[in-house]
């Protein structure tokens, strides 16, 4: 009878379970879900979605024409306050390095990695354990690492530094647009994909699985600190390039000698890095940072303000009392007439209507999209993008760029928020730095 009784009471449970899933018939959507909150990442700022007419708002100096007014619309992003500093990709640097040492050390000793879950099953492929502190006071522990620093051969009088041309990141991102291609889109008849996909290396591969769309690439994440005197011919700036970016009176200043690949390389880091926080609390790992693309630094830059020429409104690169108002190189030449020779710390003037710092002058800023001069003509309307991978072999003129907001040695002309030029994606250079976005989930 207990049996009989019991059974009942579970197939009961059973009913009413089944019958509140299904919420007699009605289309109620999947039960359970929370409504989402998006919290303020830190050290950014909201910038809502909207119209504005794109492009120059004085005449085409140089006569580049490759600028053209147009009305476009963009989605709310969050973007950085400041461009990214010394200190701040210094974190990425560093844990690069320590990623990188106990891979070494996992090799030899087991503290280092975690190949168990705490069920005890095996994880593969095991994982770094972060929760163990490196001792360098142990003697097999140095003597792993030794590969990792310069041989004795390259010391600087004698001192043990660590080799930064072994600092390689490998970093994997999902090729969207290949995969959006109908010619790359799975089968569900032949259940096979038909296309062929390009990757990372130049190589035209057949599609065989999802796989295929992911992207492998491996980057040095070190900074060329030499950049500094490699950009300028008969120029003294070697404290610059011994000195900027590892002294602690540098840490606020912008990151640069930073190429198009390193910054990508640390938007991804970032994200993984933010995401695996995220998982670590029981959230799903969502987010995401990317370079902006060129509209929607414009449009940040102008902060709400259409057809202004700068960030701060006006057709002047001074205010009423006769100060400059940026960073950059005034008059013919004088650079410290703006309160600084070359780069200053991030935040040093006003910030524009949307509260970003340096939007224009300090240092010029990588943006996500490739440069041609005629993208304005052929790129959407909404959220315009003009992307390409170049690959290796590509020429040089494949390998281009956006840059916007103009830097500390550019002549007022590349302080407008309409203007455009190029650098080339491998190539480093002391007045070029980079912020990051995050794209708003929802709309406002």
């Amino acid at each position: 009878m207990k049996k009989i009784i019991s059974f009942g009471f579970i197939f009961a449970i059973l009913v009413i379970s089944s019958c509140s899933n299904y919420r007699g018939g009605e289309l109620t959507g999947v039960p359970g879900r929370s409504r989402y909150f998006e919290p303020d990442p830190f050290g950014m700022i909201f910038v809502p979605q909207g119209s504005f007419v794109m492009g120059l708002n004085d005449q085409d100096v140089p006569w580049a024409q490759n600028t053209y007014s147009r009305t476009i619309t963009v989605d709310p992003f969050w973007m950085d306050e400041t461009e990214i500093t010394n200190n701040e990709y210094r974190q990425f640097v560093y844990w690069v390095r320590d990623s990188i040492m106990r891979r070494m050390l996992g090799e030899v000793l087991d503290d280092y990695v975690i190949s168990e879950d705490q069920f005890g099953n095996p994880i593969d492929p095991p994982q770094l354990n972060w929760d163990i502190r490196i001792d360098f006071r142990d003697e097999e522990v140095n003597e792993t690492l030794n590969e990792l620093y310069y041989n004795d051969q390259e010391r600087f009088y004698g001192r043990k530094e660590i080799d930064t041309r072994k600092l390689m990141y490998e970093y994997f991102w999902v090729d969207l647009k290949q995969a959006a291609r109908r010619t790359n889109r799975y089968n569900y008849q032949t259940k096979e994909y038909e296309g062929y996909v390009t990757n990372s290396d130049g190589e035209r591969i057949e599609i065989q699985d999802r796989s295929n769309f992911i992207i492998r690439d491996v980057v040095n994440v070190y900074p060329d600190t030499l950049c500094w005197i490699a950009d300028f011919t008969y120029s003294f700036n070697e404290p610059m390039t011994t000195r900027y970016f590892w002294h602690p009176a540098y840490d606020n200043y912008p990151v640069v000698g930073v190429t198009w690949k390193q910054a990508s390389a640390f938007c991804i880091w970032r994200t993984e890095f933010f995401n695996a926080s995220l998982s670590a609390a029981g959230q799903p790992p969502v987010h995401e940072y990317r370079l902006p693309i060129e509209s929607e630094w414009e449009y940040a830059a102008r902060g709400g303000l259409e057809h202004s020429m700068y960030p701060w409104g006006g057709y002047y690169t001074r205010n009423k009392e006769g100060c400059f108002l940026a960073n950059f190189k005034p008059l013919r030449g004088n650079y410290i007439d703006d309160g600084g020779s070359v780069t200053l710390a991030v935040g040093t003037y006003q910030p524009n209507e949307y509260g970003l710092y340096d939007m224009s002058g300090n240092v010029a800023e990588w943006t996500a999209n490739a440069y041609d001069e005629s993208a304005y003509i052929f790129s959407h309307d909404l959220n315009p993008d003009y992307k390409y991978n170049a690959l290796p072999d590509d020429p040089p003129v494949l390998k281009r760029k956006v840059i916007r907001g103009g830097s500390w040695k550019d002549i007022g002309y590349f302080l407008q928020c309409g203007a455009r030029t190029y650098e080339y994606q491998d190539t480093a250079k002391s007045y070029i730095g980079f912020r990051c976005v995050r794209s708003y989930l929802g709309s406002n």
